[in-house]
């Protein structure tokens, strides 16, 4: 006997069913499927709501996060009382409450190459709605390994992308997937992640929910999936492109002579690894407490804070405001002859500063806030505001 539904359910999803091309056959694929979605934030939260009310019948959660303020400009699944929780504990009351006729199965965990392929296998459909680099790659590679379709997006700032990877074409081939889009990851750094970079708040929300239209068409079989094409959209300037992927001959998943039969260290691909081995090598560091130290003693010392103006009116220690993009303008006012603090939002930026300043301007006295303000935020004074 196939799938079937109550009274209630045929009442709900009404205004499906009398799609003609959709109609309770497309339905029924729904209440059949499963469907992985990785990362419930900015990209997962209209995802989940939207897979949610269409009646997908098991939807996986996975993500290690808990809802933080600066989350609730975008990542409309959660309220100013979820803060604190973790994300999937939170997503699950919203979307319970939303369709009870959904099956949900929560992971608590990072995506890592350890437990990906054991936690993918089990899913139809991945929607990737990951904001870096090596969990992209992850899920892409997992997704190819265990034949899977993976639906893609990605935001920053004003602009959006989204394609589906991996998908089963009607001759039998496999559609383009994201090694074909970047073979290489761009170099550490080069492009800021949302918290450095920003993100309008409403862009998630549009790009979510194409995620969640391409994922509907997946199942059903209704409409021409995203496969090969690669959308982009800049919400600033309302323009939009449909980029055409083809397939990389070199592409070691699944190209014409394969070498990776297996998941990989994707920090280490991305070079993220030995950025940060290269970080702790070249530049002196000062943890928080040692800076609370220097506050409290009345020390003679320097902070420098090198982020943006609008990130300092946000939250600042009271230093010095000399921007990384311009921070060879104040070379004439950073002290040689006492100790100079720099700090960032981490500590990325600020460690980059302190790299051009030795190696340009000989600088010598120049010490790395560990953790930015957010460290110090963390462990030092609770009321400073984290973005």
């Amino acid at each position: 006997m196939g799938t079937t539904f109550s009274k209630e359910e045929l009442e709900r999803y009404s205004r499906h069913l009398i799609i003609p091309e959709f109609n309770i056959e497309g339905q029924r694929r729904l209440k059949e499927s499963r469907v992985l979605v990785v990362g419930s934030g900015g990209l997962g939260s209209p995802l989940l709501l939207y897979l949610t009310a269409a009646g997908v019948g098991t939807i996986g959660i996975v993500d290690f996060d808990v809802v933080d303020e600066s989350n609730l400009q975008r990542q409309v699944l959660f309220g100013k009382e979820d803060v604190g929780i973790p994300k999937v504990d939170a997503a699950r009351k919203r979307l319970q409450s939303l369709n009870p006729h959904v099956n949900f199965i929560t992971y608590n965990t990072q995506l890592t190459s350890a437990n990906a392929l054991e936690i993918i296998k089990d899913y139809d459909i991945v929607a990737d709605g990951t904001d870096n680099f090596p969990t992209r790659y992850l899920v892409n590679d997992a997704c190819v390994l265990l034949d899977k379709v993976n639906v893609y997006a990605s935001i920053y700032r004003f602009e959006g992308q989204v394609s589906v990877f991996n998908y089963h074409l009607p001759n039998g081939e496999k559609g383009p997937n994201y090694r074909d889009l970047f073979p290489e990851p761009p170099p550490p750094g080069l492009v800021p992640s949302c918290a450095e970079g920003g993100v309008i708040g409403v862009l998630p929300g549009i790009m979510g929910s194409l995620q969640a239209n391409e994922v509907i068409k997946v199942i059903t079989g209704v409409g021409d999936p995203l496969s090969g094409r690669l959308f982009v959209m800049d919400a600033a300037s309302f323009e939009t492109r449909t980029l055409k992927l083809g397939k990389d001959k070199t592409n070691p998943l699944n190209g014409e002579n394969p070498t990776q039969k297996e998941l990989i260290d994707y920090e280490q691909f991305c070079g993220l690894k030995t950025t940060q081995r290269e970080e702790a090598q070249d530049v002196k560091e000062v943890v928080s407490a040692q800076l609370r130290s220097l506050k409290d003693s009345g020390s003679d010392y320097q902070l420098i804070d090198v982020r943006e103006p609008y990130e300092y009116e946000i939250a600042n220690l009271k230093g010095e405001l000399m921007p990384l993009n311009a921070i060879e303008d104040f070379v004439g006012r950073i002290a040689r002859d006492k100790q100079v603090i720099v700090h960032c939002r981490s500590g990325v930026r600020s460690a980059r500063a302190i790299r051009l300043l030795e190696e340009k301007y000989g600088f010598d006295n120049l010490y790395n806030l560990k953790g930015g303000i957010l460290d110090y935020a963390e462990n030092i004074d609770h009321s400073l505001a984290k973005y």
